[in-house]
């Protein structure tokens, strides 16, 4: 005797898909996804924890080249000082980094559980361009973290020195982390900034010729954007960024060019005419004939009489 191992039925992706789930369904399949989602982010948090310290000391790792944060034990060894205000900040730095660790851990987790509950609302070309952009996002993402830390690593020192005291000293340690979390976030989010452009291209909505022509724009924004967002004061990181931003710009720019070309759209179809130019189309008169006869209408024949309604005693019983 052969069991039947196949599964019976639409899968939860067809009814999503097909419109046949019922939106008890909908929140139903949402409240699991998000819990598999909570899951995915505790398991990364306690991991992220165990790895906090490692973490921590890759961060500190800018800082304590500076001569000033070396300080000397009892034994004489040589060891990186930092200056704590509060009891609770180094076991709540601690808690923040095992969060962000535990984020990044936990990613393929709530990512795919959070893409599992959109994708059934996306036609199959949206899908495929969806796991396309998604895979160039994180390598990019990492690209502009690992750009910030040798900025935080490179600015650091000048950072102190133009400063009131005129010196490098010591950091707080809870405004240190801060500070370079904030870096390698702002530069991760500033090299999504292509996926944008291509995205608009890839959808039809701009040409390549027509994002090259907005380049003032661009290099405008891109040194404004640094200069407001970037938590480095100095010259170096902002200047960094920018270009960064620019040059991302310009491939993108190339990559939208390329796809242009495939789909053959090189330039515009109207894109030499005026607009108060007359249409080059020639004028084509056609004689109109004599038009057919129409029919007589047929009569309409009387409706008949309504009946007359029953009283409302012969219509109910005592139940209705």
């Amino acid at each position: 005797m052969k069991l039947a191992l196949r599964r019976q039925g639409p899968t939860k992706f067809q009814q999503a898909s097909d419109g046949s789930m019922t939106l008890i369904d909908h929140i139903r399949e949402l409240r699991n996804r998000l819990f598999i989602a909570s899951l995915g982010l505790i398991v990364g948090l306690i991991i992220g924890f165990i790895v906090s310290q490692p973490v921590f000391h890759l961060l500190e790792q800018p800082y304590c080249r500076l001569p000033s944060s070396i300080a000397i034990n009892a034994d004489g060894t040589p060891y990186c000082d930092w200056v704590v205000l509060n009891v609770t900040d180094t076991l709540i730095l601690r808690l923040k980094i095992a969060l962000w660790v535990g984020l990044i851990v936990g990613s393929p987790v709530w990512l795919y559980q959070l893409w599992a509950f959109i994708a059934p609302g996306l036609h199959r070309h949206e899908r495929k361009w969806a796991y396309v952009f998604v895979a160039i996002a994180a390598p990019l993402f990492a690209a502009g973290g690992v750009l910030a830390y040798f900025v935080v690593g490179h600015s650091l020192a000048f950072i102190m020195e133009a400063g009131v005291l005129g010196e490098a000293t010591k950091l707080e340690v809870s405004s240190y982390v801060g500070f370079v979390t904030n870096m390698i976030l702002i530069f991760g989010v500033a090299f999504e900034f292509p996926l944008i452009l291509l995205m608009l291209n890839f959808t039809g909505v701009v040409s390549a010729k027509k994002l090259l022509s907005w380049w003032r724009i661009v290099v405008f924004l891109s040194f404004a954007f640094a200069a407001i967002a970037t938590p480095d004061p100095g010259p170096f990181g902002m200047t960094l960024l920018a270009l960064c931003m620019v040059v991302l710009y310009l491939i993108a720019t190339g990559v939208a060019a390329l796809n242009d070309r495939r789909k053959g759209r090189k330039e515009e179809i109207y894109a030499e005419l005026d607009d108060d130019q007359i249409s080059p189309l020639e004028e084509e008169r056609v004689p109109v004939g004599a038009f057919d006869p129409v029919e007589a209408p047929s009569p309409i024949e009387a409706p008949e009489p309504v009946a007359r309604p029953r009283p409302l005693e012969g219509r109910f019983d005592d139940m209705t």
